[in-house]
């Protein structure tokens, strides 16, 4: 009986493994994410952002190059779901750092998953796996005319 146990949890943990492990990388909409009901709330209207090379005011202050890096629970969740939520965090972490700095907006946001920098007008990055969905972003808060 031990043995029969022993054997069929070596067999559960080997084959569940590869799907702990997942990590797919996929593109997500900027627009799609940023108009959920729950944006809004989140980010407010104080800062502006600005991805890829987007075009913006003139810049008449800068206060530098910032990064953030958030994670959320995947679990039971969709993959977009997960990338969307996780994407607002991050989002605030850059809105939350504007304000701390004095700027108005953040400008050249571009993602940065696995240290892949990849600019995108109108998408970012996320890794999903099976129990975590990451968004890493970069940006240049600054103060727009």
């Amino acid at each position: 009986m031990l043995k029969k146990t022993l054997c069929c949890t070596a067999a559960l943990l080997l084959f569940s493994s590869p799907v702990l492990a997942r990590d797919t990388v996929h593109d997500y909409s900027v627009k799609d994410a940023l108009t959920q009901p729950k944006a809004k709330e989140i980010l407010g209207n104080k800062i502006q952002f600005y991805f890829g090379k987007t075009s913006h005011g003139k810049v008449v202050k800068e206060f530098g190059h910032f990064q953030t890096n958030q994670k959320t629970s995947a679990f039971m969740k969709s993959d977009k779901t997960a990338c969307q939520w996780v994407f607002l965090s991050a989002m605030k972490s850059l809105k939350e750092r504007a304000e701390a700095e004095g700027g108005n907006a953040v400008i050249n946001i571009k993602s940065n998953y696995r240290n892949n920098l990849t600019s995108s007008d109108d998408s970012f990055k996320c890794g999903a796996g099976a129990i975590i969905a990451g968004v890493a972003l970069t940006g240049d808060v600054v103060t727009l005319k």
